[in-house]
């Protein structure tokens, strides 16, 4: 029996509305929790690079304002 022969005979509400909230009520916890995950990683993967790239720019500035005094 195929899934297509199982819902042939339903009406269209039930296929459309009653089983996606029957889905989201019984995986909505795992749904919220791949996108917790998902949207924390974003955000650390951003706070490293404002990190690196900030660090990347206060040792350029600090190297050219060494080299340009010559020394003191």
């Amino acid at each position: 029996m195929a899934v297509r022969g199982i819902f042939a005979g339903m009406p269209w509400w039930l296929k459309w509305v009653v089983i996606p909230v029957i889905a989201l009520f019984v995986f909505g916890g795992l749904i919220v929790g791949i996108l917790t995950f998902l949207i924390g990683l974003l955000f650390k993967v951003l706070v490293f690079v404002a990190i690196v790239g900030g660090l990347l720019y206060v040792i350029r500035k600090f190297m050219s304002n060494k080299s340009s005094h010559g020394g003191w």
